[in-house]
């Protein structure tokens, strides 16, 4: 892979990961762009390593105490970070139950590039209408354990390509009344077991295809993708409370007509 092959597709993966745009929708739009071939399995582990290693140094204090907070729940000790934890948890599981049983179908009929072009529009506007009729009262910390299976059912919806995992997941968390920085909050630490899963995954499919690996690229790849999507998370919230969701439907909308010009 050439340097500009491997920066242009690590920045993507690091900031469409968590911004609410769909990297399904730009993981297809790069090849038709650009002409690559696939980057092959190797540099997809390391792109999602670096993404999951820029989540956890974001949310590496609130991580430490939801860690030691869990065990302390189990003898009783139900504070708000172990609650936080544990709602956590709860939300991952739809989407492993719905990964486990849907793996082959959404690999297959569900990434044409029309179905993509659709999701990324519907879910757009209705991540708009969410943030516009939300009510924004709560902060993460106030996550119940409804709350947090109705957000995970959400993001085992983003099993479908399109949808985004970020952008069902904040849209689900605004109409639960969540703030706009408690629910992107909420759906960046809820990223942080389905990324390392997804990265063990992806590992698992390397090993078994034993294909040669060009460390430097696996290097500059990862880093690059740790540093783009640290920053992209640190001024995604920062700037939440000023630009809302709008501009990020504007995008959608734009990038689903791209698509559907493409390939109608």
């Amino acid at each position: 892979m050439e340097l500009l092959q491997i920066a242009f597709l690590a920045l993507v993966q690091g900031i469409t990961e968590f911004l609410p745009i769909s990297s399904s929708a730009h993981l297809i739009l790069v090849p038709v762009i650009t002409g690559w071939e696939d980057q092959g399995l190797a540099f997809d582990v390391a792109v999602h390593g670096g993404t999951l290693l820029a989540v956890l140094l974001y949310f590496r204090h609130e991580v430490g105490r939801m860690t030691v907070a869990t065990f302390g729940s189990l003898r009783g000790d139900w504070t708000p970070d172990a609650k936080l934890a544990w709602a956590v948890v709860l939300g991952t599981l739809p989407v492993v139950v719905a990964g486990l049983l849907l793996k082959g179908y959404v690999e297959g009929p569900l990434r044409a590039p029309l179905v993509i072009a659709t999701t990324t529009i519907v879910f757009g506007l209705l991540l708009w209408w969410a943030d516009v009729h939300g009510r924004r009262a709560r902060d993460e910390y106030t996550v119940s354990w409804r709350d947090a299976v109705l957000v995970g059912l959400a993001q085992a919806i983003a099993l479908i390509p399109g949808v985004s995992r970020s952008g069902i997941t904040i849209t689900a968390g605004l109409l639960l009344g969540l703030t706009r920085e408690g629910a992107a909050r909420f759906s960046f630490l809820l990223s942080i077991p389905t990324l390392l899963a997804s990265t063990v995954l992806v590992t698992r499919d390397l090993l078994q295809a034993a294909e040669p690996v060009d460390w430097s690229a696996l290097a500059i790849g990862f880093a690059l993708a740790a540093v783009s999507a640290y920053l992209c998370i640190h001024y995604f919230i920062r700037l939440l409370s000023r630009t809302g969701m709008l501009p990020y439907v504007i995008y959608r909308l734009v990038l689903g007509a791209v698509l559907f010009y493409l390939f109608w």
